[in-house]
């Protein structure tokens, strides 16, 4: 089972360490909330790791034009010096693009698409001459072509933006999306667009918070408190509703070790291609709440 992690940590050496862990232990990738520690360091950790995926999940699109974002992610590339930097990327939310960027978040599944017509072809390194709505460029990008291949993923929720994901990008990167979610509203859409464009089948890498403990109620609890900035979000909002669930506690992955594993199986099975498992610690003992789900994600990453 391909399963990745989320990352970060407060110094560089520690972000190395935890990737370097990851990957000796079996996971497939880390993911990096915001772009997580900045450009250099993500490229220090992808430099220290000779296969871990290294994801951003997500880097706002707003604040970076397009072709600054196809700059940074060529310099990832080429630090790490091999292929697996993967780049997820998304419009954010209007609280945050709004309330502190104080930009306007009037359209973003057209701002998004348009983003998605500039960057794909100067990652390539195409020329570019195109005028938008909300954007525009006219250059070349071969000065800024990774020297290996960058996926772009798409935090792709709706139905516009899964289209953009599977007819002009490798897929999608999602958060409190469920089996259900996955298989009824996702999957569906996207594999659509990729096989209307001539594409290869999207990549769907389903983000969900998960903790293995024995009181499912106390779990959901904590959950339903440590995530409900995501419940109070409109895109997510409807993301939710598609997977039938109220909010971000009935999203969550939880239970025990059986239950956890049949969970995170039902994902695949409904379309994801891998997962992005956000562990968090349930009751008194953190660390050893911790331990005990990573322990169980080590061993379905290793089967």
């Amino acid at each position: 089972m391909h399963i990745g992690l989320t990352g970060g940590a407060s110094s560089a050496e520690k972000l190395i360490d935890q990737a370097k862990r990851a990957e000796d232990e079996g996971f497939s990738a880390m993911w990096y909330p915001g772009g997580g520690p900045g450009d250099a360091l993500l490229a220090m950790v992808g430099a220290a790791t000779s296969s871990l995926e290294i994801g951003t999940s997500i880097v706002q699109t707003y604040p970076c034009h397009p072709s600054l974002m196809a700059q940074r992610a060529g310099g990832i590339a080429a630090a790490m010096g091999r292929p697996g930097f993967v780049l997820g990327i998304g419009p954010s939310h209007e609280p945050v693009i709004e309330g502190v960027y104080d930009m306007a978040y009037s359209h973003p599944g057209r701002h998004t698409e348009e983003y998605v017509d500039i960057l794909m072809p100067l990652l390539d390194g195409e020329h570019v001459d195109y005028a938008g709505e909300d954007l525009s460029y006219h250059g070349m990008g071969g000065a800024t072509r990774p020297a290996h291949p960058v996926p772009v993923l798409i935090a792709a929720l709706g139905p516009r933006l899964l289209r953009v994901a599977g007819e002009k990008a490798d897929g999608t990167v999602l958060w409190m999306g469920n089996a259900k979610a996955i298989e009824s509203h996702v999957r569906p859409r996207i594999d659509e667009a990729a096989a209307a464009a001539g594409r290869p089948t999207p990549r769907v890498v389903a983000g969900l918070p998960v903790a293995v403990h024995d009181d499912v109620d106390e779990a959901r609890a904590v959950a339903a408190e440590q995530f409900v900035v995501y419940g109070t979000l409109p895109n997510y909002q409807r993301l939710l509703a598609h997977g039938d669930v109220d909010g971000p506690a009935e999203a969550a992955i939880v239970g025990d070790e059986a239950s956890v594993a049949t969970q995170l199986q039902g994902l695949l099975d409904a379309g994801a291609s891998d997962v992005w498992a956000a562990p968090f610690p349930v009751g008194d003992d953190r660390s050893g709440s911790r331990n005990r789900t990573r322990a169980l994600l080590r061993e379905l990453a290793n089967s």
